[in-house]
């Protein structure tokens, strides 16, 4: 069924171009859809440097506030190539760009094993730097790669990304570890207050407060937090030390931040280790196959057909050479966004020129410190509140992807296998200890890479039986 015969089915009225790809309409219009788009990734494109600058002990280098305003710079100018290509590079589809949380797991692991600091951050951007340049040749080169990418494999992918996501998500909603008051019950409190909120929006309210319903909750765990701080202790007592609790707002921060400043090219100062290169060379593989998942679920989630070959090769290409430019910037690599992907499969809009305008809006966001600022302060647990159900969205799109042309026993295995290496070894990564040091760097950490080297093998190997090639997919 195509996009216009669904929309009619579903009586929305007459067929406007904002459902059409190249679409005229008014420059107004354009922007309050675009803008659903961003309100829709915000808080997700800024997560993971959240959690991976926090992860090397950075917090207090005075490298957030710049890296976050990259953050929106690099995420802007990338949906900008992917929307509308340079030569061969991007899919010419409404796919928003943003820093990826598929890499959160790898690169927490790889700033553990190299102690955290500037020079672990600087690892990771290496890496990121050759495995972009690296993602960006296989795009070149998908077309006969693709038939090892079934929805089986993408599915269990990106269901392994989320499984390894929710422990990241859970520790923030405690307010996180490395905070001395983790897991009081203000902390807890105020992360069950954000997760209700986002879920009365997304399931009561309509329009906007739906769509952005995790920046929504964010706003509402701020004022949260402003209000406690008006009616409790501010400050509590551990070992003779007086701290200040972590779900306290502190604006100075805010209010020492420029409202225009000029982005910093390389804050920080590349470092090239086989530690962080081979696991993220690996993970790089690992998002083509997701990014191939998501192309694939904006043309037919709202084109009403498949993705070409054309399509998926650009937006991988796109992929890459996006993140190999952020780490440019200090920025983690930039991926396609599944929140978005979600989005165009429930509205159906998908007109370039409508989200060509939440791009920009990202771009004049990146040359504004004190919004930066703003969001440097969020609490650990207001971040919590939205990323436990962020994560955990994921997994729900995982197994959208695995069940969506049907599953039998081939499938089952294929999922199961992949999942319980990938998850067991993530979550038991000492399992790994007796192992040369390499092995765990590759397969130890996030689960996620042993999980797609499993599946794509898996689906190699096992043949499908004649007898269920006629499976039905289970949402008919």
């Amino acid at each position: 069924m195509s996009a216009q015969e669904d929309k009619a089915k579903r009586g929305l009225g007459e067929i406007t171009s904002e459902y059409e790809l190249e679409g005229r309409i008014p420059t107004g219009r354009a922007i309050i859809l675009g803008m659903q788009h961003v309100l829709a990734m915000f808080v997700g494109n800024l997560t993971p440097i959240l959690v991976i600058v926090g992860a090397c002990s950075l917090g207090d280098s005075g490298m957030m506030v710049p890296v976050i305003q990259n953050a929106m710079l690099v995420a802007g100018l990338v949906t900008l190539v992917q929307l509308w290509t340079i030569g061969p590079i991007g899919a010419r589809l409404p796919c928003v760009m943003g820093t990826s949380s598929g890499f959160i797991g790898v690169c927490s692991g790889v700033a553990g094993s190299m102690g955290g600091g500037v020079v672990a951050y600087g690892a990771i951007l290496g890496a990121c730097f050759i495995g972009g340049i690296f993602e960006m040749i296989l795009g070149f080169m998908l077309k006969p790669l693709r038939r090892f990418f079934p929805s089986v494999v993408t599915g269990t992918v990106v269901t392994a990304i989320g499984l390894s996501l929710i422990s990241v998500g859970i520790n923030s909603f405690g307010g996180g570890n490395n905070n001395k008051d983790f897991g009081s019950p203000t902390n807890l409190l105020i992360g069950l207050a954000v997760l209700i909120f986002i879920i009365v929006l997304k399931h009561f309210a309509k329009g906007i407060w739906s769509a952005a319903s995790i920046l929504f909750g964010i706003i509402f765990g701020y004022i949260i937090c402003a209000v406690l701080s008006l009616f409790l202790d501010t400050t509590y007592v551990v070992d003779g030390e007086t701290l200040v609790h972590s779900w306290v707002l502190q604006w100075d921060k805010v209010a020492a931040a420029a409202w225009f400043s000029l982005p910093k090219i390389m804050p920080v100062k590349f470092v090239f280790d086989a530690r962080a290169i081979i696991p993220i060379m690996i993970m790089f593989v690992v998002t083509a196959v997701e990014t191939i998942g998501d192309l694939s679920g904006i043309t037919e989630g709202g084109l009403g057909r498949e993705a070409t070959d054309k399509e998926l090769s650009g937006g991988v290409a796109c992929d890459g050479i996006g993140s190999t430019f952020a780490t440019l910037f200090g920025v983690l690599p930039n991926t396609s966004f599944s929140q978005n992907v979600g989005l165009v499969g429930m509205t159906k809009i998908v007109n370039l020129y409508a989200i060509t305008m939440g791009a920009i809006f990202l771009v004049l966001c990146g040359f504004c410190p004190k919004l930066a600022a703003l969001v440097q302060l969020m609490p650990q647990s207001v971040l919590g509140g939205a990323a436990v159900m962020m994560f955990a969205s994921i997994v729900v799109s995982g197994i959208q992807l695995i069940t969506k042309e049907g599953i039998g026993n081939r499938e089952v295995t294929i999922v199961a296998v992949s999942l319980g290496l990938g998850y067991g070894l993530g979550s038991t990564a000492n399992v790994l200890a007796m192992m040369p040091a390499f092995v765990g760097y590759i397969f130890g950490g996030s689960g996620i890479v042993p999980a797609a080297i499993v599946a794509i093998i898996l689906n190699i190997v096992l043949k499908k039986d004649p007898d269920e090639e006629e499976v039905k997919p289970l949402w008919d």
